[in-house]
Protein backbone atom coordinates (compact mmCIF):
# COMPACT_ATOMS: atom_id res chain seq x y z
CA UNK A 1 0.00 0.00 0.00
CA UNK A 2 1.52 3.30 -1.06
CA UNK A 3 1.52 6.55 0.89
CA UNK A 4 -0.76 8.16 -1.70
CA UNK A 5 -3.43 5.46 -1.38
CA UNK A 6 -3.27 5.72 2.43
CA UNK A 7 -3.84 9.48 2.32
CA UNK A 8 -6.76 9.26 -0.13
CA UNK A 9 -9.43 8.56 2.55
CA UNK A 10 -8.18 11.50 4.62
CA UNK A 11 -8.32 13.78 1.57
CA UNK A 12 -11.88 12.69 0.74
CA UNK A 13 -12.95 13.16 4.36
CA UNK A 14 -11.40 16.64 4.39
CA UNK A 15 -13.24 17.64 1.19
CA UNK A 16 -16.58 16.34 2.52
CA UNK A 17 -16.10 18.05 5.88
CA UNK A 18 -15.23 21.37 4.24
CA UNK A 19 -18.30 21.29 2.00
CA UNK A 20 -20.74 20.65 4.86
CA UNK A 21 -21.50 23.65 7.02
CA UNK A 22 -22.07 22.95 10.68
CA UNK A 23 -22.76 25.21 13.62
CA UNK A 24 -19.66 25.66 15.73
CA UNK A 25 -19.59 23.46 18.81
CA UNK A 26 -19.52 25.26 22.16
CA UNK A 27 -16.05 25.23 23.64
CA UNK A 28 -15.88 23.31 26.87
CA UNK A 29 -12.78 24.00 28.93
CA UNK A 30 -13.27 20.81 30.98
CA UNK A 31 -11.83 18.73 28.14
CA UNK A 32 -8.34 19.42 29.43
CA UNK A 33 -9.06 17.79 32.78
CA UNK A 34 -10.95 14.93 31.17
CA UNK A 35 -8.08 14.33 28.78
CA UNK A 36 -5.47 14.51 31.51
CA UNK A 37 -7.44 12.02 33.63
CA UNK A 38 -7.70 9.61 30.71
CA UNK A 39 -3.99 9.54 29.97
CA UNK A 40 -2.22 6.30 30.71
CA UNK A 41 -0.13 6.32 33.84
CA UNK A 42 3.57 6.89 33.24
CA UNK A 43 5.63 3.88 34.40
CA UNK A 44 7.34 4.57 37.71
CA UNK A 45 4.90 7.36 38.56
CA UNK A 46 3.56 7.24 42.12
CA UNK A 47 -0.21 7.24 42.58
CA UNK A 48 -1.85 9.74 44.88
CA UNK A 49 -4.61 7.36 46.03
CA UNK A 50 -4.98 6.45 49.69
CA UNK A 51 -6.40 2.92 49.82
CA UNK A 52 -7.72 3.41 53.36
CA UNK A 53 -9.63 6.58 52.51
CA UNK A 54 -13.29 6.74 53.47
CA UNK A 55 -14.52 6.84 49.89
CA UNK A 56 -17.77 5.03 50.67
CA UNK A 57 -18.70 6.96 53.78
CA UNK A 58 -22.02 8.67 53.24
CA UNK A 59 -23.28 6.59 50.30
CA UNK A 60 -26.52 5.10 51.51
CA UNK A 61 -28.36 2.23 49.82
CA UNK A 62 -32.08 1.67 50.40
CA UNK A 63 -32.63 -2.08 50.20
CA UNK A 64 -34.60 -5.01 51.54
CA UNK A 65 -32.46 -7.90 52.76
CA UNK A 66 -33.97 -11.12 51.44
CA UNK A 67 -33.12 -14.45 53.05
CA UNK A 68 -34.09 -17.56 51.07
CA UNK A 69 -35.00 -19.84 53.99
CA UNK A 70 -38.39 -21.42 54.53
CA UNK A 71 -40.78 -19.53 52.27
CA UNK A 72 -38.32 -16.62 51.98
CA UNK A 73 -38.21 -13.68 54.37
CA UNK A 74 -36.91 -10.12 54.54
CA UNK A 75 -34.95 -8.83 57.50
CA UNK A 76 -36.95 -5.92 58.85
CA UNK A 77 -37.02 -3.50 61.74
CA UNK A 78 -40.66 -2.89 62.61
CA UNK A 79 -42.91 -2.22 60.67
CA UNK A 80 -41.32 -1.93 57.21
CA UNK A 81 -38.64 -4.07 55.55
CA UNK A 82 -36.84 -1.14 53.94
CA UNK A 83 -33.33 -0.74 55.35
CA UNK A 84 -30.77 1.97 54.80
CA UNK A 85 -27.37 0.31 54.40
CA UNK A 86 -24.66 2.85 55.22
CA UNK A 87 -20.93 2.19 55.13
CA UNK A 88 -19.02 3.46 58.15
CA UNK A 89 -15.62 1.89 57.39
CA UNK A 90 -14.21 -0.21 54.56
CA UNK A 91 -16.42 -3.33 54.45
CA UNK A 92 -18.37 -2.32 57.57
CA UNK A 93 -21.98 -1.13 57.39
CA UNK A 94 -24.90 -0.16 59.58
CA UNK A 95 -28.44 -1.34 58.94
CA UNK A 96 -31.03 1.34 59.73
CA UNK A 97 -34.80 0.82 59.59
CA UNK A 98 -36.28 3.70 57.59
CA UNK A 99 -39.75 3.82 59.18
CA UNK A 100 -38.87 2.58 62.65
CA UNK A 101 -35.78 4.82 62.87
CA UNK A 102 -33.89 2.06 64.68
CA UNK A 103 -30.49 0.51 63.99
CA UNK A 104 -30.12 -3.26 63.76
CA UNK A 105 -27.78 -4.21 66.62
CA UNK A 106 -26.46 -7.43 68.16
CA UNK A 107 -25.70 -7.92 71.85
CA UNK A 108 -22.95 -10.08 73.39
CA UNK A 109 -25.25 -13.13 73.45
CA UNK A 110 -25.88 -12.89 69.70
CA UNK A 111 -29.44 -11.59 70.02
CA UNK A 112 -30.60 -9.00 67.46
CA UNK A 113 -32.43 -5.91 68.68
CA UNK A 114 -33.38 -2.43 67.48
CA UNK A 115 -31.29 0.40 68.89
CA UNK A 116 -32.33 4.05 68.84
CA UNK A 117 -28.70 5.14 69.19
CA UNK A 118 -25.68 4.28 67.07
CA UNK A 119 -23.00 2.21 68.86
CA UNK A 120 -20.36 -0.43 68.12
CA UNK A 121 -23.07 -3.11 68.40
CA UNK A 122 -24.71 -1.58 65.29
CA UNK A 123 -21.70 -2.23 63.03
CA UNK A 124 -21.65 -5.28 60.77
CA UNK A 125 -18.94 -6.56 58.45
CA UNK A 126 -20.55 -7.11 55.04
CA UNK A 127 -19.06 -10.12 53.24
CA UNK A 128 -19.87 -11.11 49.66
CA UNK A 129 -20.25 -14.89 49.49
CA UNK A 130 -19.51 -17.19 46.56
CA UNK A 131 -23.23 -17.47 45.70
CA UNK A 132 -23.53 -13.64 45.41
CA UNK A 133 -25.40 -13.35 48.70
CA UNK A 134 -24.08 -11.25 51.59
CA UNK A 135 -23.37 -12.27 55.18
CA UNK A 136 -23.36 -9.76 58.03
CA UNK A 137 -20.93 -10.41 60.90
CA UNK A 138 -20.96 -8.37 64.09
CA UNK A 139 -17.90 -6.14 64.40
CA UNK A 140 -18.23 -5.92 68.18
CA UNK A 141 -18.55 -9.71 68.54
CA UNK A 142 -16.61 -11.48 65.75
CA UNK A 143 -17.96 -14.86 64.67
CA UNK A 144 -21.59 -13.88 65.29
CA UNK A 145 -23.75 -13.47 62.18
CA UNK A 146 -27.24 -12.19 61.44
CA UNK A 147 -29.47 -15.15 60.62
CA UNK A 148 -33.16 -16.00 60.19
CA UNK A 149 -34.87 -19.28 61.01
CA UNK A 150 -37.18 -21.21 58.66
CA UNK A 151 -40.14 -19.51 60.35
CA UNK A 152 -38.70 -16.02 59.85
CA UNK A 153 -37.55 -15.37 63.43
CA UNK A 154 -34.05 -14.16 64.19
CA UNK A 155 -31.49 -16.74 65.22
CA UNK A 156 -28.78 -16.12 67.79
CA UNK A 157 -25.57 -15.04 66.11
CA UNK A 158 -23.38 -17.53 67.98
CA UNK A 159 -25.44 -20.47 66.65
CA UNK A 160 -25.00 -19.78 62.93
CA UNK A 161 -22.14 -19.59 60.42
CA UNK A 162 -21.72 -18.54 56.81
CA UNK A 163 -21.93 -22.19 55.75
CA UNK A 164 -25.63 -22.09 56.70
CA UNK A 165 -28.11 -20.51 54.26
CA UNK A 166 -29.88 -18.79 57.16
CA UNK A 167 -27.08 -16.18 57.12
CA UNK A 168 -27.24 -15.51 53.36
CA UNK A 169 -28.97 -12.24 52.46
CA UNK A 170 -29.65 -10.77 49.05
CA UNK A 171 -29.96 -6.95 48.97
CA UNK A 172 -33.01 -6.15 46.82
CA UNK A 173 -34.50 -2.84 45.77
Amino acid sequence: MSVHSALLPLLVLGLVASSVRCAPLPVDRRWETLYSRSLARIPGEKREVNRDSEYLTGIKRLRRLYCNVGIGFHLQVLPDGLLEISPVERGVVTLYGVRSELFVAMNSKGKLYGSAHYSDECKFKETLLANNYNAYESVAYPGMYIGLSRTGKTKKGNRVSTAMTVTHFLPRI
